[in-house]
């Protein structure tokens, strides 16, 4: 995962946290997005665009609902585990979950706040590991 979050926040794209989150999890995952779905996801950028909850965070529980939704919300008990161990987690690693300050106190100036979409990926990437093993034993 962190592979691809360096290709797509690279100088070749001009993508925000959550737009990077869904383009390389939609190609870790081979989730068959198309371009409405990134589209989707662009008002999530900058704490939905007010420094409120992070991009990363509303990003990485969309990917969560894509894969892990059966039906409706109220019949995914695995989509509402994963997402609740992700949230965990996250603030675990990064005491909080609110964009601006996140920013505050990891962003750096010349990379902006790559290390936080990277530990944000990698939290993801380890829910998705897990519960895929999960679901495939429901």
């Amino acid at each position: 995962m962190k592979d691809l979050i360096l290709k797509y926040k690279g100088s070749d794209y001009d993508l925000s946290c959550s737009e990077t989150i869904l383009y390389a999890a939609n190609e870790k995952w081979n989730l068959g997005l198309d371009d409405s779905h990134f589209r989707m996801v662009a008002p999530f950028s900058g704490g939905l665009l007010t420094e409120d909850v992070c991009g990363i965070v509303t990003a990485s529980l969309s990917v969560l609902g894509i894969l892990f939704t059966d039906g409706v919300a109220h019949q995914s008990p695995v989509m509402a585990d994963a997402a609740k161990e992700f949230l965990a987690l996250f603030m675990e690693k990064l005491s909080s979950i609110n964009c601006g300050s996140l920013k505050e106190n990891y962003r750096d100036d010349t990379l902006g706040c790559r290390g936080i979409i990277i530990e944000g990926g990698l939290t993801l990437e380890d829910i998705v590991k897990k519960y895929l093993k999960i679901k495939k034993f429901i």
